[in-house]
């Protein structure tokens, strides 16, 4: 029997709120779980973070005071969503271990989205975005084993691989050249509009950890690469974010956000290894059901529009977190010299790419190869996870 969530009853909204026995939850082990458990964990939190932070722009352009209150009432809910998810990261994983982890939520959902995408256009959008964030990963797992002497293959379990993507020095772009064409929210694929929310969400969440995070650290190598590749995070939300239609209603959008908390929580609990975890996942679903609810009458009420002409006929394939190592490595091979002019992909260097590069990178060595430089001098080669092979790309094997 096919999971309509349009189908489906929910938990009322006035059951939902926990006590605080309740949102104590006890975290995953780091060194017993699954890998893709704690990345399931981090897409939840940016999924919920952004269902938030919606919430609240929606209800700064809101004149009905009725409508304000119910945005205020589902989002006291989603803010116990995301603090009970959030909360299930352990407290004795370091910073950069949490960052890895959340490196390889970007390599893999993105690869993942990217592999499942039916437009074109989009598809190309996050085979190039995936690209960076898998040379990001290579830079923080080296500064990793310089800081804690510890290796990343224990955060990733070799479900990824930890290998040069497109070097992160040629991520730095003239900022008009990060906004893409957006869909079309009249013709296009429902679940293009949730690819599209998903990884721009997961994008967001990481520009904001690395920009809070990054002012912690003592050493100054580690300030500068999160400076750095926060920078670039900035890029990518941007890249993202202008994706989506700017046509969509308000009402639209809050019904694909909570369409879309449905589709993820109900993928996440299909495939979840930890019982305890799955329950979460299960709870959080019921929950999101009759959010769902809720904001399709909103959008009857006041737009005298059917949910149904932008949501799915059905519950699409549910997500998944899955090694795509050979895809990862196909997107080396042949995409790895592109970068963007205007809203399309060019493999030349042109004169806004290459001032921007003058102006960042002229005078100074930028912070990721101070980083490769660095582990060089200490270990005498890079770090490296290759399970596959030697890397695709011939300048880019190890010379160690």
């Amino acid at each position: 029997m096919t999971f309509d969530p349009l189908q489906e009853r929910g938990i009322a909204l006035d059951a939902q709120i926990r006590d605080w026995r309740e949102l104590a939850v006890d975290p995953i082990d780091p060194d017993r779980a699954d890998p893709y458990t704690r990345c399931r964990i981090i897409t939840m939190n940016g999924i919920e973070m952004e269902s938030i932070w919606f919430s609240h722009h929606m209800a700064r352009h809101c004149p009905d005071m009725d409508v304000k209150r119910q945005l205020a009432r589902m989002r006291a809910v989603e803010s116990q969503q995301q603090k009970a998810v959030n909360w299930l990261l352990p407290g004795v994983a370091s910073v950069l271990e949490t960052t890895i982890a959340y490196e390889q939520v970007a390599v893999d959902l993105t690869a993942w989205v990217a592999r499942m995408e039916p437009d074109p256009y989009l598809k190309q959008a996050y085979e190039f975005g995936v690209l960076e964030d898998f040379d990001h990963l290579y830079r923080y797992a080296n500064l990793y084993e310089m800081i804690e002497h510890r290796k990343a293959e224990e955060i990733v379990d070799g479900l990824t691989e930890v290998m040069p993507g497109r070097p992160t020095r040629y991520h730095h772009r003239d900022p008009a050249d990060n906004v893409r064409d957006p869909y079309d929210r009249g013709r296009t694929d429902p679940l293009s509009k949730m690819h599209a929310l998903t990884i721009m969400s997961a994008e967001q969440q990481t520009m904001n950890f690395y920009n809070n995070v990054g002012p912690q650290y003592m050493e100054p190598i580690a300030r500068q690469l999160y400076q750095e590749i926060g920078l670039i995070e900035e890029e990518h939300v941007t890249h993202y974010e202008s994706l989506v239609d700017p046509g969509e209603t308000w009402w639209e959008q809050l019904v694909n956000h909570e369409y879309n908390e449905c589709y993820l929580y109900y993928s996440f609990m299909e495939q979840e290894t930890d019982a305890r975890v799955r329950a979460i996942w299960e709870l959080h679903l019921n929950m999101e059901l009759e959010q769902l609810r809720l904001a399709c009458e909103l959008m009857r009420r006041h737009e005298d529009r059917d949910p149904t002409e932008v949501l799915p006929e059905r519950l699409p394939q549910p997500l998944k977190f899955e090694p795509n190592k050979a895809y990862v490595r196909e997107l080396l091979d042949t995409q790895i010299d592109l970068t963007t002019l205007g809203a399309g992909y060019v493999r030349e260097a042109h004169e806004r790419f290459e001032a921007m590069q003058a102006r960042l990178n002229g005078q100074a060595t930028p912070p990721n190869e101070q980083v490769m430089e660095r582990h060089q001098e200490m270990f005498g080669r890079e770090y490296r996870l290759e399970t596959e092979g030697e890397h695709p790309v011939a300048s880019l094997r190890s010379r160690d």
